[in-house]
């Protein structure tokens, strides 16, 4: 009898080997598209990172279990000389420190490496992480998008147009295994921008937020009430 090969199932995670420090790029994701439009590839993203384990907590009753099991996932979608759009394989790899502080947020390394690609060549749009507990982009993650667009352009021209770096978080208003994607915020340093999106019924509706105007290094203003870093 002839043997059926079996094709093992994509891996969509990769994290630091023990002992290494924090990973300073990621790998593609061979199975996700590549898609022609930025928002088909976010749309995608969007699900596939809210389907993993502790990606939305929003039904954990106990504030504490939700805090400990929560996780974030981050990963780049981004623009190739194929003028598609691709994404990185996912990473939790996390800044903080889980025993004193459980909550965990993703480090999501500056760089993709696609060796189907020169380097120079891969433009960087969005990055992708999820919010277990659904709320909006955090302080850190305003200034970690601020901090990328040092490295990579803040505008990239594509088929689309030209298409800014951004940060989105994702939210879901279901947890578990019923978690679905139900919108994102982006902020645009760019444009200083802050945007949340919702889909309802496979539509996305976008609901402009106001512009973010920074202070100082630690201070931001938004619609005339000021933020500080905590």
């Amino acid at each position: 009898m002839m043997g059926v090969a079996c094709t093992p199932a994509p891996i969509k995670d990769v994290l630091p080997k023990p002992n290494e420090g924090f990973l300073e790029s990621l790998p593609p994701l061979g199975d996700f598209g590549p898609y022609d439009t930025f928002m088909d590839a976010v749309d995608r993203a969007c699900d596939l990172i809210l389907s993993k384990p502790h990606a939305s907590v929003v039904d954990i009753p106990d504030p504490v279990l939700a805090l400990r099991v929560a996780d974030e996932y981050c990963a780049w979608l981004y623009y190739a000389p194929d003028e598609k759009y691709h994404m990185s394989m996912l990473t939790n790899q996390s800044d903080g420190d889980e025993v004193l502080t459980p909550r965990k947020t993703c480090r999501l390394p500056a760089f993709v490496d696609d060796p189907r690609f020169p380097a120079w060549s891969i433009k960087y749009i969005f990055a992708l992480h999820n919010h277990p507990f659904g709320g909006p982009l955090s302080f850190s993650d305003l200034k970690q998008i601020i901090a990328f667009a040092k490295t990579h352009e803040w505008v990239v021209d594509t088929r689309d147009g030209k298409v800014p770096l951004s940060m989105v978080a994702f939210f879901s208003n279901s947890g578990g295994e019923n978690a679905r994607c139900d919108g994102f915020f982006q902020y645009t340093p760019e444009s200083r921008e802050l945007i949340k999106f919702t889909k309802t019924q496979g539509e996305w509706f976008r609901e402009d937020m106001g512009l973010i105007t920074w202070i100082d290094q630690t201070t931001y203003k938004l619609n005339g009430t000021i933020y500080r870093a905590e």
